[in-house]
């Protein structure tokens, strides 16, 4: 029989004799993963795929129209776990526009130090284009702070609060 070594769990398993080209064991979660990468190569290699993917979802939501509403009444921990990853998004894009500035002066000729301190530590990277000044990046992580409540990062979702009277 031959073996061959599954592509992600890394494991050996014999191959079928009926599907030589095989790569995956039969271990249902290696076969999620077989099937799901076989789906996101075809969505990004055949654009009528594509299309008939977003238009089976569009008819959908055309079905289903309260859905959103309905899921964010009643889990309203998600709706909040998804208030700040928008956030944090946001926040990620502010600071590559920030980045890609190259609006101001000229600080090159300035012999002044550019010091950043903020809380977002995984963006240092996003400020990697900006070619405004020699800079050093120092970020010093403070303990998290709750959003202000009344904040509403999407325009088309907002907080579930009451609407201000006309």
């Amino acid at each position: 029989m031959d073996q061959r070594v599954c592509c992600f769990c890394h494991r050996p398993f014999v191959l079928s004799p009926f599907h030589p080209e095989q790569a995956a064991c039969s271990n249902k979660a290696c076969q999620q993963q077989r099937r799901n990468r076989s789906r996101q190569q075809k969505l990004a290699e055949d654009p009528e795929y594509r299309a008939v993917c977003r238009d089976s979802a569009r008819k959908w939501r055309a079905n289903h129209t309260g859905y959103w509403k309905q899921y964010r009444a009643a889990k309203p921990g998600a709706v909040e776990h998804n208030r700040i990853q928008q956030r944090q998004r946001d926040q990620k894009r502010h600071l590559a526009d920030l980045a890609n500035n190259h609006s101001a002066l000229d600080l090159k000729a300035c012999a002044a130090g550019v010091w950043w301190l903020g809380p977002a530590a995984g963006v240092a990277g996003d400020l990697a284009n900006n070619n405004l000044a020699a800079a050093q990046v120092f970020i010093l992580q403070g303990s998290p702070r709750k959003p202000h409540p009344l904040q509403t990062s999407c325009k088309q979702h907002p907080s579930g609060l009451p609407a201000a009277p006309a």
